[in-house]
């Protein structure tokens, strides 16, 4: 825990205007706001210090970008120009007919992929010649890192809410709201997520993670109504009907509920790779835009449901993230939540007594038996790359129909 830990606090922005109408009809039209400030996040205090050199203002994050860059293009080790980081901090790695950046380069970047692996190896335990002030220039001695709650998160949610409510009579309730929003900060997870909070993956600029929130919904509409049916004795309909007729065709009631949203954000693994920091490998960057969308059996092996109509396209929108940066965070959209839950109900008055009835319902939820797929476990990392974008969970259940009744006496 930070010694220096601050209480997180919220502002609440709030805004309404109302109108009642005729027939039990009210609409309601609001601003809904939320700031928050000192969020507690996750930080790790023993990332590798990006030092500048002193001449020329480069920076370890600058000098290995353009090292990681030049390998991943197969640069050549005698087209390696010289890094001002490199030949400051770690002169004793010329030799050989090669200055210190090319000797780095050479040994370390054209073998390995990841960053911070190279910068162990030459600035870690058993470094050899190690840097010009010897061993843990960079590193910290004691820890490959070190998590800590930081209150260093803060975010921001403004929705547009809309409402229209009647309450009940005639026979007939509704209830009808529609969320506009967006909600962005610097490090969030989804409740269902099991995960009580997330890391700024670079602690020396955090705006990089700023995005929207794991758990933005950008739409969302939820509704329910309940319907009698205005017929049979005593109702507007055929109110004089006998009781035959009235067994027909009076006591039916309607009930529903509905709830549609857009897809929950995500971001695609960086794979086995950390660029920036040695306990989170990140996000991948995303090179170009993508669009998202559920396919059923896409033409790959294996067949499934998939994120992409073409898996190894997509894959390639994305590269390893370079050191120093975060990747893209929260990029793609996936499945949004859509559900449908009814029931149908009839009353039957006994004919031995008017104050005894009988109710019998059948109730269904997921009326449609509509299949939506959980992003959150969609493989999407480049490690992953023969399985880029398969989904492989529900967010919600197959269709469950329920049959019941009821004897009020």
């Amino acid at each position: 825990m930070d010694g220096k830990i601050k209480a997180p606090y919220t502002i609440n922005l709030n805004f309404s205007v109302e109108r009642e109408l005729k027939g039990g009809l009210k609409a309601q039209a609001a601003y809904a706001g939320r700031l928050s400030r000192h969020s507690i996040v996750g930080d790790d205090v023993a990332i590798p210090t990006s030092l500048k050199d002193p001449v020329s203002g480069q920076t370890y994050f600058q000098a290995a970008t353009l090292m990681m860059q030049q390998a991943n293009a197969g640069v050549a080790t005698s087209k390696i120009a010289k890094q001002p980081f490199f030949e400051t901090f770690y002169p004793g790695y010329a030799g050989g007919g090669l200055n210190a950046t090319q000797s780095i380069y050479d040994q370390f970047y054209t073998s390995e992929p990841d960053a911070t692996s190279v910068l162990l190896d030459i600035d870690g335990p058993g470094c050899s010649p190690c840097g010009k002030y010897g061993a843990y220039q960079q590193w910290n001695s004691q820890y490959s890192s070190l998590g800590v709650y930081r209150s260093r998160g803060s975010g921001s949610y403004h929705s547009l809410q809309l409402s229209a409510r009647k309450r009940f009579a005639q026979g007939l309730q509704f209830d009808f709201n529609y969320t506009y929003s967006k909600s962005i900060d610097l490090a969030s997870s989804r409740e269902s997520d099991g995960v009580t909070f997330s890391q700024i993956i670079n602690p020396c600029n955090t705006s990089q993670m700023r995005a929207v929130s794991d758990y933005d919904l950008r739409h969302n509409i939820t509704a329910f109504a309940i319907w009698e049916r205005p017929a049979g004795k005593g109702k507007p309909l055929l109110g004089g009907s006998n009781r035959l007729v009235d067994t027909l065709i009076g006591g039916w009631q309607l009930n529903a509920i509905y709830r549609q949203s857009s897809g929950f954000p995500i971001g695609v693994g960086n794979g086995g790779f950390w660029p920036t920091n040695w306990n989170i490998s990140g996000y991948a960057t995303q090179l170009v835009p993508l669009t998202a969308g559920t396919v059923e059996n896409a033409a790959v092996k294996g067949g499934g449901a998939y994120m992409f109509a073409n898996p190894a396209t997509a894959l390639a929108a994305f590269g390893l993230t370079l050191p120093g940066q975060s990747g893209s965070r929260n990029t793609l959209r996936g499945d949004g939540i859509f559900n449908i839950d009814s029931s149908v109900s009839k009353w039957f008055v006994m004919p031995w007594k008017e104050s005894q009835r009988l109710q019998i319902r059948v109730e269904s939820f997921n009326l449609t038996n509509s299949v939506r797929f959980d992003v959150n476990t969609a493989s999407l990392n480049l490690g992953n790359p023969s399985t880029f974008g398969k989904y492989n969970s529900t967010l919600g259940s197959p269709r469950v129909m329920q049959f019941g009744a009821k004897y009020v006496f």
